[in-house]
């Protein structure tokens, strides 16, 4: 075992003295779906509850960041993207508070045995998809300006800890096919709608910084192209991913 495996392995030991229920059984599943130490699986579902709780914040704090502002009383409720787009269109626009809503209610979920696999892989595609497309949207095309240096830092280390928590779900879901179908319909359905047929008013993917243009978005530019095209690859690469995951547990026979 390696010194950074031995010392995981005495930290995931540390917290099992707080939180000493085991979690399930590692499923032996080839790091291509499974690449996380198996003492940060370990220590990740025993903190299945804070790091729940923790998502569930995030998603308060996403509506707030998209716009939907009930503090201060005396500023207007909606505003900014919310504000642009139409109300019926209003669940398509905040991706990431969806996607920690999912993780959070999932690993709920498991913690009370509620059959909810269908839950459980929104969670994987919502996490794998996000948690990679913003970090790629804040280095490659925003870059640091235009938002506060806390804001542009936590926006990716805390979309980089999405993406980690998608390999938590391995542990405890089924991945069945139905459920697969299901997150697939649904993140397709999000890339058309948020990059090729806005249905009503504009493209309704969160807002691209470096598409502004003399104070007005343009979805034509090719900053609005190279992320479009980023989306697809990952839900592309997020369905990839579960199926290998039903067809490896099956293997297995799990």
């Amino acid at each position: 075992m390696s010194p950074i495996n031995r010392l995981g392995r005495h930290l995931e030991q540390a917290i099992a003295r707080f939180f000493t229920e085991d979690p399930p059984p590692a499923d032996g599943l080839p790091w291509y779906v499974a690449p996380l130490p198996q003492w940060v699986e370990d220590a990740g579902l025993r903190l299945a509850y804070p790091i729940a709780f923790a998502n569930l914040l995030g998603t308060l704090f996403g509506f707030w960041y998209y716009g939907f502002r009930p503090i201060p009383l005396e500023s207007p409720l909606v505003q900014g993207q919310f504000a642009r787009t139409p109300e019926v269109m209003w669940l398509f626009v905040p991706d990431s508070p969806m996607a920690t809503l999912f993780i959070g209610l999932s690993l709920i979920a498991w913690k009370r045995n509620w059959q909810a696999d269908w839950l459980h892989v929104l969670a994987f595609f919502g996490c794998i998809k996000l948690g990679l497309w913003t970090p790629y949207v804040q280095v490659l095309l925003n870059g640091p300006g235009g938002v506060a240096a806390w804001m542009w830092h936590f926006l990716i280390w805390s979309h980089v800890a999405m993406a980690v928590e998608a390999f938590l779900i391995h542990r405890y879901a089924r991945f069945g096919v139905g459920s697969i179908a299901l997150a697939t319909g649904w993140f397709l359905a999000n890339d058309v709608v948020d990059y090729f047929v806005p249905i009503l008013g504009e493209p309704h993917h969160s807002t691209v910084l470096a598409e502004y243009a003399n104070g007005v978005i343009e979805h034509s530019s090719h900053v609005h192209d190279l992320a479009a095209a980023w989306a697809v690859v990952l839900t592309v690469l997020a369905v990839f991913l579960a199926l290998t995951t039903r067809v490896e547990k099956l293997k297995l026979g799990r």
